[in-house]
């Protein structure tokens, strides 16, 4: 995956509709939704949904297939793979195995976030 594609994965993800669009496909996996049904549970006129559909489907996130007069639209869960596999190619000094992306860091990991303990001013 190149910068600029993934750019457009992470903008397309960034607008609050769009995620929660991405977000309510991956919930349906694999069956997907039409796209109706996507407008009313997001609360998003058909023409509004429409444009952000597209956007999320040029930056490989989402797909539509069409049966008879109707779409059902479905994550690419290839192209959320692409984008994450991206994002975490260079962590840890390029030993993303060390992140442990399962809730648990190992101790070998530089990617820690930092406490949330504060220091008080005395």
């Amino acid at each position: 995956m190149s910068s600029p594609h993934a750019l457009a994965g992470l903008a397309a993800l960034g607008q609050p509709t769009r995620l929660a669009i991405f977000r309510l496909l991956m919930q349906r996996e694999p069956a997907g939704l039409p796209a109706g049904a996507i407008a009313e549970a997001v609360g998003c006129p058909a023409n509004t949904l429409s444009s952000h559909i597209a956007i999320l489907a040029r930056a490989g996130l989402v797909r539509g297939e069409r049966d008879g007069r109707s779409i059902t639209y479905r994550a690419d869960v290839d192209g959320m793979r692409a984008l994450m596999s991206f994002l975490i190619t260079d962590c840890c000094n390029g030993h993303p195995e060390l992140c442990e992306f399962n809730g648990k860091q190992s101790s070998d990991c530089r990617c820690t976030p930092p406490s949330n303990t504060k220091k008080r001013k005395r």
